[in-house]
């Protein structure tokens, strides 16, 4: 932070008289709450965008490992091979929800995600060591339950600093470390396979998991001390301003950002289970991720175009560049607008587009622009866990496991996905591209029944707010109007509480 901004935040501190924000002068606060929130940007945002980029490049080595010989060293056939990318998933899936249960209900995520963090890490690097299919087997099973706090885990954190308002664009600056990493990641693991062959008598695919692991290791410890915790503890920042974290929340949301003191642990996977809307949104993602599952197999289609290895990598990097500007102007749009379900399923119907144009023809063309446009399903993946927390907000612990539920159930669709890129249906893979379309109009239409959902409710909320303002609570209103010395219709518009985005 700069200077110039550590004095407006110590401006505001001293301005803040026994945490009564209302004695503020409105530019006080804004000024205040400006300094915050870059604050946060600066700190909290690169270090999860970095993390999420060793995570996806950790998760998929053993793809870039098959280049260099994973598959004679260790003695696998096909099927093994296509077990150990999907047996990830396993773990991964149901990990997320207890992972995120866990993480509303103790103090200090930086140090849990931070350890899981440094976890996977260790277990990516111990894959290096792997003599056999069952000792890469374990390493993939048990990579997936650290990484399984991560991508909920921030996604809730997020939540729990930034207004509704605010989170799309941050989920998508996040999101976007997982775009980077499909673009340069296989470029990165082509670097280390090339030049590290026979160093120390080891094969080249062995050094990717070492070096690979030991930088998230590192990294891991780092993220201790980076992240930030909850608004009411965080350690570095000062008391006004975890005060004023906490008040703009709770103004945001018509409610303070809290558990109340006798909710348990289990109970906000019951809050979650009993509401329909965390159903709808499981399958929604579930079935969204099978429609965009072509992501683990993006470098196979890119080498259908034709060209040599080193030209297939780097012709599959555009794309994801390409998607990942998509991502940020399209959630910076989403905040401003305060719509979701466009901004979300909009991206989807490009992607159909993207496979309609491939079943039509295989031309390099065609082809190649058609994987532009599929790339940007992501986009709409990026708003998905944002969607959740907009329309499952309170309490936090109802809101962490909703989310954990959903990307964990999601994540099966990937599982899924896993077996229908087949190498036989290649190089056309028009069924495959048949599942994944039908797949995504199912999404589309469960995405249009949860928009209809929070509409009517939102309906339900103006009634019984319109209710309150009549009688007596008009009189209320215009005497409280007039003593503030403002219209009664701004008045009105002060008092109008909590709405669902959709």
């Amino acid at each position: 932070m700069s200077i110039e901004e550590e004095k407006k935040t110590e401006s505001f501190a001293e301005n803040v008289v026994d945490d009564d924000f209302r004695l503020l002068t409105a530019d006080a606060r804004k000024a205040g709450e400006r300094a915050l929130v870059r604050k946060l940007d600066s700190r909290l945002m690169p270090t999860a965008v970095v993390i999420y980029i060793l995570n996806y490049i950790d998760r998929v080595a053993v793809t870039a490992a098959r280049l260099q010989g994973l598959e004679q060293d260790l003695g696998m056939t096909d099927i093994q091979y296509d077990t150990i990318l999907a047996i990830l998933y396993a773990s991964y899936c149901p990990a997320q929800i207890p992972s995120n249960m866990i993480l509303s209900y103790i103090s200090r995520p930086s140090l849990y995600i931070g350890a899981c963090v440094v976890a996977w890490g260790l277990t990516s690097a111990m894959t290096g060591v792997t003599t056999n299919f069952a000792g890469i087997m374990g390493c993939r099973i048990f990579i997936g339950l650290p990484e399984a706090a991560f991508y909920p885990g921030i996604m809730y954190l997020l939540s729990r600093w930034y207004t509704r308002k605010e989170l799309a664009v941050r989920s998508a600056w996040f999101y976007c470390g997982l775009l980077i990493s499909n673009a340069f990641g296989s470029l990165i693991a082509a670097g280390i396979l090339a030049r590290m062959q026979g160093v120390l008598g080891l094969s080249a695919w062995r050094w990717l998991f070492y070096i690979e692991g030991a930088i998230t290791m590192f990294f891991g410890f780092l993220t201790m001390w980076l992240l930030p915790d909850f608004p009411h503890n965080t350690r570095w920042l000062n008391a006004a301003e975890r005060r004023l974290a906490q008040v703009r929340l709770a103004e945001d949301a018509g409610e303070a950002d809290k558990d109340s003191d006798n909710l348990t642990i289990f109970d906000g996977l019951f809050l979650a289970i009993k509401d329909p809307k965390t159903i709808i949104f499981m399958f929604m993602s579930c079935s969204q991720l099978l429609g965009l599952s072509y992501i683990n197999f993006f470098p196979t289609l890119t080498s259908t175009l034709g060209f040599g290895t080193t030209a297939t990598f780097l012709m599959a990097a555009p794309p994801w560049i390409f998607a990942s500007i998509c991502c940020v102007l399209g959630a910076w749009h989403a905040d401003r607008s305060g719509e979701r379900f466009f901004h979300i399923a909009g991206w989807w119907w490009v992607v159909i587009l993207g496979y309609i144009i491939s079943l039509s023809t295989m031309a390099t063309g065609g082809r190649y622009f058609s994987l532009f446009l599929m790339t940007t399903g992501y986009c709409g993946f990026a708003l998905t866990l944002t969607w959740v927390a907009n329309a499952i907000p309170r309490p936090p612990a109802k809101r962490s496991v909703a989310m954990g539920l959903v990307n964990g159930f999601g994540n099966l669709g990937n599982l899924m996905g896993s077996y229908v890129w087949k190498a036989s249906w290649g190089p056309q893979y028009h069924q495959s591209m048949i599942i994944a379309l039908c797949s995504l109009v199912l999404s589309t239409a469960l995405s249009v029944l949860i928009r209809w959902m929070l509409i009517k409710e939102n309906k339900h909320m103006d009634m019984v707010e319109k209710e309150l303002m009549e009688g007596p609570g008009r009189e209320r209103i215009e005497e409280a109007a007039r003593l503030e010395g403002i219209t009664f219709e701004e008045a009105v518009k002060r008092r109008k509480g909590f709405r669902y985005l959709y």
